[in-house]
């Protein structure tokens, strides 16, 4: 699906909260949420710094706020803009909120080509492990 002059207009809102996080001493990132005529439900800036807390991404705040605040309908209805591609953290969010469609500007490659690494080495990870113990605990819940 390709984005229309409707979707730029929001866009350009979420881009609009991207430098108002970004004067508040914040990453420059900005999200907003819309239902399907174009109204704006919710809005979020990154406040990672601010509030010290490192999952304080706007992408994320929205996918909480829909999924306490929104039935499963409407959130399938909505559309999430977002100054930049969302991270894995926060596309598992939108996705287990029940989010519709997200439309971004800036992809997570071009964020790379313009951003400093985090200068932080990967974290080994090591499993999976304990399967059968792991399966008792979980699979009880799915059934």
């Amino acid at each position: 699906m390709t984005s229309t002059p409707e979707d730029h207009a929001l866009l350009r809102r979420a881009i609009a909260l991207a430098a108002e996080a970004r004067v508040d001493g914040n990453p420059p990132f900005g999200s907003l949420l819309a239902a399907p005529d174009g109204t704006v439900l919710a809005e979020e800036r990154n406040t990672t710094l601010t509030d010290r807390d490192i999952t304080a991404h706007p992408e994320l705040k929205l996918a909480r706020w829909a999924a306490r605040e929104l039935d499963a309908v409407t959130a399938a209805r909505t559309t999430m803009y977002t100054s930049c591609e969302p991270c894995p953290m926060c596309a598992s969010a939108i996705q287990q909120a029940g989010l519709r469609r997200v439309v971004f500007a800036l992809s997570g490659e071009q964020l790379l080509d313009i951003r400093p690494g985090s200068g932080r080495p990967p974290v080994p990870q090591d499993g999976p492990a304990l399967l059968a113990e792991v399966r008792a605990a979980v699979e009880p819940y799915y059934r």
